[in-house]
């Protein structure tokens, strides 16, 4: 089936404005995707006749949105293939998902049944060179707080993991292994069997930033045979405000708790405190309800769409772009310049003008696309470029919008020159 683009735009109410005059282009939806009505109706909805807080009161309002948070638990559950529901730990966005484990696996110092968490010289992490700051820093921060050491796996210049590197620096010391599924800069769709694989060929846990890949791609936990995955939901055409951890039960349970308050407790006494079973032990306070609801909504309406459809149309938009821009003399395409193993994201730069110029030429236009080194810096000093202008699209773009994209490229060329 093929993908009907016209009835998906009709669906978005900001793709009918326009910016500086002309028609809005959005093509940022890797920073940031649009909302469908849907979406912004659910929200709305849930503020007007059903808000309360969950978990806490017994009359109508209580159990009405008790029911609408714990059902998109069950809806992301099942986007992800999860085993069981009480693996979805709500957060706030994926940064906070991962930095949950990163803490929590530094809390487990002093927590008995936690072993397996605990770091410290002579244990290694290991990330990628292309990894989101998320994905990066918080794990540097792991590794200073408990004297493991920092690794990663180097890119090649097409943008692609080094695979003979992965048996390199992946060891027998290695405890984390910690990497993008789909590469926010680079657009790279990374070998996940493969990483997967050799991490648990030296009994490493695996940790994946699904970020990226969550729009675009169907995921399957169980299929992937990875240990934690995450998501934001402001990317999957959700609201701000709202991301979601997947982890095996087992490490979970295992797991002490990262924040500590309302909810995630069992028993307290002024002596000491037990904890809640996954997921509420990691969900301390009142939680986001409101935008775990209309996320719930937004996994209804992509998978409503069907992923592989989704795919399929993104895929030839990335083809058409890729084709366009390598037409076009003086511009770099930053990562791989074919479309296979790769996702929706197109990082470039042009000869001679700075990616930010780029950029603001292109808003003056109508066309939105992103530039910078898009929390991802160490892309960018592989590179030796200090930025990239990137485009990305989303289900509603079309091969009108790529051109219009191509065309003010060259117009961007010819009045920098």
């Amino acid at each position: 089936m093929t993908l009907d683009v016209a009835a998906v735009r009709a669906q978005f109410p900001i793709l009918s404005r326009t910016v500086h005059g002309r028609p809005l282009i959005y093509l940022d939806s890797a920073n940031s995707a649009q909302k469908p009505q849907a979406v912004i109706d659910a929200e709305a909805e849930f503020y007007a006749r059903h808000y309360s807080n969950v978990a806490r009161a017994v009359h109508t309002l209580g159990s009405e949105a008790t029911d609408a948070f714990e059902g998109a638990r069950d809806k992301v559950a099942a986007f992800l293939d999860a085993p069981r529901r009480e693996e979805i730990v709500f957060t706030k966005n994926i940064s906070e998902a991962l930095n949950l484990i990163a803490y929590s696996f530094s809390n487990a110092t002093s927590t008995p049944g936690a072993e397996r968490f605990r770091l410290g010289p002579g244990d290694e992490i290991v990330v990628t060179e292309m990894e989101h700051h998320s994905n990066l820093v918080p794990w540097q921060l792991l590794a200073q707080r408990t004297g493991a050491r920092f690794q990663w796996i180097p890119i090649d210049d097409e943008g692609r993991l080094v695979d003979s590197a992965i048996d390199e620096v992946i060891t027998a010391r290695t405890r984390v292994v910690a990497f993008a599924y789909q590469s926010n800069v680079l657009g790279t769709i990374n070998p996940v069997p493969r990483l997967v694989e050799r991490a648990k060929a030296v009994g490493a846990l695996t940790v994946v930033d699904a970020a990226q890949a969550a729009p675009h791609l169907p995921i399957s936990v169980r299929a992937l045979g990875v240990d934690f995955l995450a998501f934001t939901g402001h990317k999957v055409y959700g609201p701000t405000g709202v991301g979601a951890l997947w982890g095996r039960y087992e490490l979970l349970a295992a797991m002490p708790p990262f924040l500590a308050g309302g909810e995630m407790i069992e028993t307290v006494e002024m002596t000491g405190t037990t904890f809640a079973a996954p997921p509420h032990r990691f969900e301390a306070g009142t939680p986001m309800i409101a935008q775990a609801v209309a996320l719930g909504t937004a996994i209804d309406w992509l998978t409503g769409l069907g992923l592989d459809e989704v795919r399929a149309h993104e895929h030839a938009l990335t083809e058409h772009a890729l084709d366009g821009l390598a037409a076009l003399p003086g511009v770099r395409v930053i990562g791989p310049t074919s479309s296979v193993g790769r996702g929706a994201t197109i990082s470039f730069t042009v000869a001679g003008v700075h990616p930010h110029d780029v950029a603001q030429f292109l808003d003056e236009r109508g066309i939105a696309v992103r530039a910078g080194h898009h929390c991802a810096r160490p892309v960018c000093v592989r590179y030796g470029i200090p930025a990239t202008t990137r485009a990305s699209f989303a289900a509603h773009t079309t091969t009108d919008e790529i051109d219009a994209l191509l065309v003010a490229i060259e117009q961007a060329k010819e009045m920098f020159a």
